[in-house]
């Protein structure tokens, strides 16, 4: 670290299970940063690592450099520009770097708003959950100025293994909405061929461990044959934000003119499995749902598996 980039004050808005893990991983690698979290008994234990903790987003409006990672659109845009946000007239971050996953259309409100401040948004939404980043295997895509980019990618680069530019304006938006649409494909296919193996009666263990040697096998089939193994899904992304992918994107396609029939029936199986009742627990659930639709209960095999992530 240079000491330009050592001098550089940070903010963090958002530490949710994503959040929390992105932050200390600044803060391991020795950045200065200051988090605030709408719940602040939430990001408390980033004090442990060096962070200083504030009680709302406009106490970040004099870091050279802030991120947000946030649930919603509607979030995103309460901590930029609404009342107590980070973006605040005659005090405004140089940098804002937005990780989360929300729309085009409010993304660029806010961009016009950072721009009349002189601050300048880059987008940055990640791939992968909490663990995923533990282990130093995150993936993020980035759009907004080159310049920007260029200036913070050592810091992405210490949150994620690899940190792609997609371009200008709101792209990144787009692609992300593409991956965690495709994320939702795979995991409803991988859930319908899981439980035709099993009641033909092979265990979910030995097919998977085929599988994912297989060429198509993948990170993501290894990462997820524990939850579908031994069912066990404790939450790393809900089917609710799942569907809230699946309306932004399929909107996306709508104004783009793009038919995409196979996410649109994964979209409404997503539904189903959130009115079902599966809201709160891991969206590898829906192997539930596709083995209730077999006429199957299924039951944990209690096998040890692995799920292919190290430590970093």
């Amino acid at each position: 670290m240079s000491s330009t980039e050592a001098s550089r004050t940070l903010g963090w808005i958002g530490t949710g299970r994503m959040g929390y893990a992105m932050a200390a991983r600044l803060l391991k690698a020795g950045h200065p940063v200051s988090v605030y979290n709408r719940t602040r008994a939430k990001a408390e234990p980033l004090a442990a690592l060096g962070a200083v903790i504030v009680d709302s987003p406009a106490e970040l409006a004099d870091r050279d450099i802030v991120f947000t990672m946030v649930s919603a659109s509607a979030d995103f845009a309460q901590v930029t520009t609404g009342e107590g946000g980070v973006l605040q007239e005659g005090r405004s971050p140089r940098i804002l770097v937005d990780c989360s996953t929300v729309s085009s259309e409010v993304s660029a409100q806010v961009r016009a708003e950072a721009a009349k401040l002189g601050t300048s948004l880059l987008v940055a939404p990640v791939s992968g959950n909490a663990k995923v980043v533990k282990a130093g295997k995150l993936s993020l895509v980035a759009s907004g100025p080159r310049e920007t980019f260029d200036e913070v990618r050592d810091l992405l680069e210490t949150v994620a293994r690899a940190a792609t530019y997609a371009g200008e304006g709101e792209v990144a938006r787009l692609v992300k909405l593409a991956h965690n649409i495709f994320l939702g494909v795979v995991t409803q296919s991988l859930a319908e061929i899981t439980v035709l193996a099993e009641k033909g009666g092979v265990e979910r263990a030995a097919f998977l461990e085929f599988l994912n040697d297989s060429v198509m096998g993948s990170v993501f089939t290894r990462y997820k044959t524990p939850a579908f193994v031994n069912l066990d899904f404790t939450p790393t992304f809900t089917p609710v934000l799942l569907r809230k992918d699946f309306d932004l994107g399929l909107a996306a396609a709508r104004e783009l003119e793009v038919p995409m029939p196979v996410a649109a029936l994964t979209h409404q199986i997503v539904q189903h499995a959130v009115g079902r009742g599966h809201r709160e627990e891991d969206f590898a659930a829906l192997l539930l749902e596709a083995a209730a639709a077999a006429g199957m209960t299924l039951t944990p095999e209690d096998v040890p598996v692995s799920d292919g992530l190290g430590t970093s």
